[in-house]
């Protein structure tokens, strides 16, 4: 079995002298005692329906800008209220890769990559990942994504100093070393995420995985909006087109409605364990494939039921490391 290690490293996990962890998310330290350890936000309840609804009416001018997915009955209306929402409109991207609807695929986040696995699509890490490891995978007729952070700061990151203080919120709970970003503060970001999405292009990748894109339903620090959320993730999407690479939307199917024509796939996370794996079904119907990832239940727990709804899923243990278990 060939197996390919990650040969670049920007010092140790990006920051110099720092031990890596023995478990990580994407170069991120994981507490092993945690369940839901990929899971970014609250299992679904009533808030995530009307966070779908005001998206649409949004989409639809019924209403003007959305305040967060919840909000008490009574309270202040955020300032962007009653102006309708203005996206750019999408950026196409005819040269760039289409991932088929039906794809198998593998997702390693921790560990030598296993570039012996017999899958069609495979996510790795953005910065520990090298180009020569990019190229061994594609020799092997795989397609490549990279896993980028866009919602959060993470301080082992060799780019992490480029933040300034205002951008930075609240700790993300459950993950040490990471703060929420302001989304608002797009003039801040632009650059260094733009920066990253370039890395991701040079290194050879052909899409790529944005992670953490719902702060707007998460406690940031920030008023965020729902609107908010739109403008930059529509804007990730954009500026990934614009460099040739694939987008995948990462676990906000609350959005879907307004965010399908930007993203060419969406990758998520226990849908079957929750219940959301029907928000995510516009993505098929409109000829892009979704990418399903459970870590407790077994595959026949899931499995009959991805293959009826036409979703690519797999199962894998929580450090995300070469282990996978596809669907039959």
């Amino acid at each position: 079995m060939l197996t390919v290690y990650p040969g670049e490293r920007e010092g140790v996990n990006g920051r110099s002298g720092e031990r890596r962890p023995d478990i990580k998310e994407g170069g991120r330290p994981v507490d092993p005692s945690e369940v839901q350890r990929h899971r970014r936000t609250r299992p679904p309840g009533p808030g995530d329906l009307v966070a779908i609804a005001l998206t649409l009416a949004l989409l639809t001018g019924a209403l003007g800008s959305p305040g967060t997915p919840m909000r008490p009955a009574g309270a202040r209306a955020p300032a962007d209220a009653g102006a309708k929402v203005r996206l750019p409109p999408p950026v196409p991207c005819p040269s760039c890769w289409r991932p088929p609807l039906r794809t198998s695929w593998q997702i390693q986040l921790d560990g030598a990559i296993d570039a012996a696995v017999r899958v069609g699509m495979i996510e790795v890490d953005l910065f520990d990942t090298p180009a020569s490891t990019v190229a061994a995978l594609h020799a092997r007729g795989m397609r490549v994504l990279c896993y980028l952070d866009a919602g959060t700061w993470e301080r082992w990151r060799p780019d992490a100093s480029r933040f300034p203080a205002s951008v930075l919120g609240r700790p993300d709970a459950g993950w040490s070393g990471e703060r929420w970003l302001d989304v608002r503060r797009l003039g801040a970001l632009a650059p260094i995420m733009r920066s990253r999405l370039e890395r991701c292009r040079s290194k050879g990748f052909d899409g790529v995985d944005l992670d953490n894109v719902d702060g707007y339903a998460n406690p940031t620090g920030f008023p965020l909006t729902a609107t908010d959320q739109l403008r930059y993730d529509t804007w990730l999407a954009n500026e990934a087109h614009r460099l040739l690479l694939v987008a995948a939307l990462k676990n906000d199917p609350g959005q879907v409605p307004g965010l399908l024509p930007y993203f060419d796939m969406a990758l998520d996370e226990q849908c079957f364990q929750y219940g959301t794996c029907r928000r995510l079904l516009p993505f098929v119907r409109a000829g892009k494939p979704v990418f399903d990832i459970e870590y407790a239940l077994p595959l026949s727990a899931f499995c009959p039921r991805a293959d009826a709804l036409g979703l690519n899923a797999i199962r894998k243990r929580l450090a995300l490391g070469a282990w996978r278990a596809p669907c039959p």
